[in-house]
């Protein structure tokens, strides 16, 4: 039996991104043992994935190194064939170049690469994410590129059941970066003027409570619930899966949208596509400023705040350009 250790320790997002890899090793090799690395907080995503043999985690907030030491010792114990490192560095390429792997791979940006045995070139911008890493697998697989999944258990379905009763929208109206995020204000007006049937859930992690239960307490909407923090990673998936729409920023919940094919509008402020971290459900929609701004993009992760302080990359947004893709959708259904 063959044995596949993926590495990916960044945030939540990239974790979910990095599930194309599991899915396209798991197509050309059915009966392999495959492992995934996340970071602790992570590890909730895939409890109920069917490719991965085991989730190993990496506590990166207590005893750090000391962790990481003892994961080299349970990788190093499991004579994996091939250790795939999705990141770019030192700490896991350090675990990537010891693992005693017979394949270590990893990008050529890591600074540990020189102990792997393919060392892949990062393309930084013009191919999306899920490309990019496919490149650390095309020699053990094909040139196809495998879409990121995740996949919530019956237990996850029958806890959301209760609020898919009506036709409803999902609003993920947070963000770590406040230039990544959509203005609270606009999302305030955006929900003010949707049709009353729909219901509409705001989704989010904890920490997203304050932002979402303000944003319930100041619309004229009557069918406004705060889901945030109440609803597992995997539970949020299965929402929006069968939702009528998806509204998110550039961040986790557009991913897990993708991850289930959920219908979702992507609203980009400082960011912007090209970066290769867009939308890939089939039903995937874009929303920017529609005039270019010389300042945008101003920087890959966002920042607490507009450099500028006028934050016209989102302010500009309108009502119509939100709405566009909900009418698209809603006509496909009636048809």
């Amino acid at each position: 039996m063959q044995k596949f250790l993926v590495i990916q320790t960044a945030f939540i997002g990239d974790a979910v991104l990095a599930t194309a890899l599991p899915e396209k090793l798991h197509q050309h090799y059915p009966d392999a043992q495959i492992d995934y690395l996340v970071r602790k907080g992570n590890e909730s995503l895939f409890t109920a994935h069917p490719w991965l043999h085991q989730v190993l985690i990496w506590d990166k907030k207590q005893s750090k190194y000391k962790h990481l030491l003892q994961l080299l010792s349970v990788i190093r114990k499991r004579r994996y064939d091939a250790v795939i490192n999705v990141q770019r560095y030192a700490a896991t390429g350090f675990l990537t170049a010891f693992s005693g792997a017979t394949q270590r791979i990893g990008f050529d940006k890591n600074p540990f690469s020189y102990l792997f045995t393919q060392k892949i070139k990062h393309v930084p911008t013009a191919v999306h994410e899920t490309e990019r890493n496919h490149q650390l697998i095309v020699s053990l697989t094909d040139a196809v590129v495998a879409k990121p999944c995740l996949y919530p258990s019956a237990k996850d379905v029958e806890a959301i059941n209760a609020f898919k009763q009506h036709p409803y929208i999902c609003i993920a109206p947070a963000s770590v970066w406040f230039t990544k995020q959509f203005p609270k204000e606009k999302w305030i007006s955006f929900i003010n003027q949707l049709p009353e049937h729909y219901r509409i859930y705001l989704l989010g992690a904890p920490g997203d409570t304050a932002l979402c239960d303000h944003i319930a307490s100041a619309v004229t909407h009557p069918q406004v619930t705060v889901l945030a923090g109440k609803l597992s990673f995997l539970q949020s998936a299965a929402l929006q899966q069968e939702a009528v729409m998806n509204y998110v920023n550039d961040s986790a919940p557009m991913h897990f949208a993708s991850s289930v094919n959920a219908p979702v509008t992507a609203v980009y402020c400082s960011t912007v596509p090209a970066f290769g971290y867009g939308p890939l459900s089939k039903k995937s929609f874009i929303v920017q400023i529609e005039e270019p701004l010389a300042c945008r993009p101003c920087g890959i992760h966002g920042y607490k705040a507009c450099p500028l302080t006028h934050f016209k990359c989102a302010m500009d947004i309108t009502n119509e350009q939100l709405n566009l893709p909900l009418i698209t959708v809603a006509a496909q259904q009636v048809i």
